[in-house]
Parts: structure tokens; C-alpha cells; sequence
């Protein structure tokens, strides 16, 4: 699957805005609670100038966008897995009606992709390639949304 504008589809969480780089003297200040964070600001960003563009769903309904943890965000980088806008757009959707439902940790299968998704704080937790899983049991979800 090709993705043209992958812009905000997993950011760069490996660093952290005003961090000098590895072995910095200056101590990392944690970003507090309700603050905005590096990929809620870029994906604003996206959403302000790209809403509603030809062949890219509308995001801008998107209330509370999904976040990925750093070991969801290097997962999809290792195995390849490219998630685009409309499957992103699905995505919400599926943890929408799995948090409507009152589930906790949602197992989400897509065409390419499983992903275990925290519906009560939106974060994507891990994600496999959909060929690698064949007889893996998957533990500690409280559902599942097959899309």
C-alpha cells in the first residue's frame, strides 16, 4: 500500500522538543497532562491546511485523534506497516464504537494491520503485520472490532 502523504501518520516520538540530543546535561522536563504534545500540534498543523482535500476523507470531524505509543510507532516502522488517512479515519471509527461500548484494550484488525489500541486513552499500544498472525494468541484485550 502506498501512502502519498504520510505526514502525520506516525510522528517522530523519539525525541523530545528542546532536547539537545543524547547525553544532555539539561534534565527532560515530562510535558504536563493536558498539554499538547508534539504529534497533537502536527497533526493540527495537517488538519488546518488539508482538511477535506481531494481523495483524503475529511479529518477534521476527528474530535480526539489516536496517538501511538514509542513501541507502536517503532513496531509500524519495523515491519512496514503503512496505515493511510481513510484507514486511519476507520481506525478512530472502530475505537469510537469499542469505547461506546465500554471495552479497555481493543484488539483492531484491519486488511494490513493488527493493532491493540487503548480505547480510553486513544493510543495505539503495538501493531503486527496481519501476515505474521497466524497462531499468535493475543492476551489482555477486552475486545476486538474487525474492520
Amino acid at each position: 500500500m502506498s501512502v502519498q502523504s504520510s505526514q502525520f501518520l506516525y510522528p517522530n516520538i523519539t525525541s523530545i522538543p528542546g532536547q539537545s540530543g543524547v547525553g544532555s546535561s539539561d534534565p527532560v522536563k515530562r510535558q504536563e497532562r493536558g498539554a499538547p504534545g508534539e504529534f497533537d500540534s502536527a497533526l493540527q498543523k495537517v488538519l488546518e491546511q488539508g482538511a477535506g482535500t481531494a481523495g483524503q476523507p475529511d479529518l477534521s470531524q476527528v474530535r480526539n485523534p489516536l496517538k501511538f505509543s514509542a513501541h507502536a510507532s517503532q513496531r509500524l516502522a519495523e515491519r512496514k506497516i503503512q496505515i493511510d488517512p481513510a484507514m486511519m479515519a476507520k481506525v478512530n471509527e472502530a475505537i469510537d464504537k469499542a469505547a461506546a461500548k465500554g471495552l479497555e484494550d481493543t484488539l483492531v484488525l484491519t486488511p494490513n494491520a493488527a493493532l491493540i489500541v487503548s480505547a480510553s486513552n486513544r493510543t495505539v499500544i503495538t501493531a503486527m503485520d496481519r501476515s505474521q498472525l497466524q497462531g499468535n494468541v493475543f492476551t489482555n484485550i477486552d475486545g476486538a472490532v474487525v474492520i
